[in-house]
């Protein structure tokens, strides 16, 4: 023994110390997880950045980064009124500036008034702060037209990726043909892949019905299901609504659907609802600091809530509405986390991380361990805590910027509707190029047809057909989309996710292009 302890000594003297952590020794978990979005494209267009700032020649002048959901990124301006009260909070001596309209000042006083030492820099409690977590119930509870939402039931995330990891971290258990599956859409977004794979979960695939416009059919949930429960015991069911990358909407005999299918085969349904968008401008109540109680259901007029929604005859519907409204057992009995951010939408505030998750019919032992969980985090971003709480409970009619926040809140939603259907009537005037509406959201999927020889010549490079493709298209173009292998597709079907968020200048520029190029590519390789 001490002459293996003198060998390593003398090993690590000449330098010849072995590392303790390798890619062999590392957790094999983390080496299996996938991240499109931020993948290989993106890294290359890092580059490329970088070598246009250095002056070398491109056959463009600049990368357009088309790949992610990042709208202020992109062009998108801030609404004035949320990041006045987050500036408010952040520095309370503007208070005294008369360049701060009166609305915004109240906001911040009463959010400073319910933070530890009146001072956002102080830590929340673990699941978001009591009074903005009250608005979210009161948001809700506006949303679905008077159906009561506990504060107790929503905890505050750093946007809503944070709160999806933490329910799956509770669903997970089991080895070998009792691991714990997940039964995600085909395409979805990445998060899901790379989360499930991180823990050691089974992905089990059901494919979205790209000849009707991206629908989901219980039929083939039935299939995905039945084929995993050979291999594995799959335990939740996620949906996507409005789809990413795919920007359907569900409709709400779907979702009864998709509720019973859960109930009757034992899952437990995670709904991310994050890009539905925020309230369509109704006014805050009154703001009391008591636990939102709700001894009798009352129904007030149902409001739109669907920014996010844009296609003629699709309408957003929360699960949680839907699920109450079906009654008894469903309503009493299935178990639901539903997800919400402010990084999407007319907000746009990604960097701040604000978001939420609300649990309903959650075993109460288990949404103790939820908390626990929680806490070993500490406590979600302040600043996001903010701009959630702004965004669920925007200026009244009454208020001095109920003007301004309407105005510059259309505005954008204008524009991105404008945005959806441009973006789908260009690329289906493009031969080769399909796209389906953009009922939602803000991304496009596309599909692309490809060559023969093309497919041939990605195989040699040992790359996906699509990713060749939108390699291709940013060495040559400067645009950067994502390819759908990143996200899942059928076998023998190529497509690219792209968002609608570059400014409408240079959008249409940026279709045109893109259609140009694989009219290009095509020739080249026919």
């Amino acid at each position: 023994m001490a002459l293996r302890t003198g060998d390593h000594s003398q090993a690590a003297t000449n330098g010849l110390k072995e590392k303790v952590l390798t890619l062999d020794t590392m957790n094999p978990c983390v080496r299996k997880v996938e991240y499109a979005v931020r993948g290989p494209i993106v890294l290359r267009a890092l580059e490329l950045e970088q070598e246009l700032r250095q002056g070398v020649k491109k056959p463009f002048t600049e990368v357009i980064r088309a790949n992610i959901g990042d709208a202020q990124a992109m062009g998108q301006t801030p609404i004035t009124f949320l990041r006045q009260v987050l500036a408010l909070c952040v520095h309370p001596d503007l208070l005294n500036s008369p360049h701060f309209p009166d609305d915004a000042k109240r906001r911040a006083e009463r959010i400073l008034q319910a933070c530890g030492g009146h001072s956002l820099g102080a830590y929340s409690i673990s699941s978001g702060t009591q009074l903005i977590r009250e608005d979210v119930a009161r948001y809700i509870e506006r949303r679905d037209g008077g159906i009561p939402a506990d504060p107790n039931n929503i905890f505050l995330s750093t946007g809503a990726s944070d709160a999806i990891v933490t329910l799956l971290k509770l669903l997970v258990a089991g080895e070998g043909g009792t691991r714990t599956g997940v039964l995600i859409p085909i395409p979805q977004y990445p998060l899901y892949s790379a989360a499930l794979a991180e823990l050691n979960a089974v992905q089990v695939d059901y494919y979205l019905d790209e000849e009707r416009a991206w629908a989901l059919d219980v039929a083939e949930l039935r299939r995905a299901l039945l084929q995993a429960r050979d291999h594995c015991r799959p335990r939740a069911l996620c949906i996507i609504n409005p789809g990413n990358p795919t920007g359907q909407v569900q409709t709400r005999e779907c979702i009864e659907a998709v509720i019973r299918f859960a109930f009757e085969e034992g899952l437990f349904l995670l709904a991310d609802e994050v890009l539905a968008g925020a309230p369509a401008g109704r006014g805050r109540r009154a703001a009391a600091r008591a636990p939102v109680t709700h001894p009798a259901v009352a129904r007030p007029p149902v409001q739109v809530y669907q920014d996010n929604v844009y296609a003629e005859g699709s309408q957003f519907h929360s699960f949680k509405k839907v699920l109450t409204e079906m009654g008894p057992p469903y309503a009493t009995r299935q178990e639901l986390a539903s997800f919400h951010s402010v990084s999407k939408g007319y907000m746009g505030e990604c960097g701040f991380r604000g978001g939420y998750v609300e649990v309903v019919n959650m075993d109460a032992a288990v949404q103790q361990q939820m908390q626990k969980l929680r806490s070993v985090r500490l406590c979600p971003p302040t600043p996001g805590q903010v701009l959630l709480d702004v965004a669920v409970s925007p200026p009244a009619p009454s208020d001095p910027s109920f003007a301004q926040f309407q105005a510059e809140r259309r505005a954008v939603l204008a524009e991105l509707a404008a945005k959806a259907k441009l973006t789908e009537q260009v690329f289906n005037e493009a031969p080769g190029i399909r796209c389906n509406p953009v009922q939602g959201a803000m991304y496009s999927f596309p599909r692309v047809q490809l060559p023969p020889r093309a497919v041939q010549r990605a195989q040699e490079l040992g790359l996906a057909p699509d990713m060749f493709f939108c390699l291709r298209l940013l060495e040559e173009t400067g645009i950067c989309v994502v390819p759908g292998s990143g996200f899942g597709q059928r076998e023998g079907t190529y497509h690219f996710r792209m968002t609608i968020l570059p400014p409408m200048e240079k959008l249409r520029p940026l279709l045109e292009t893109l259609s140009q190029f694989h009219a290009k590519f095509t020739r080249e390789y026919s």
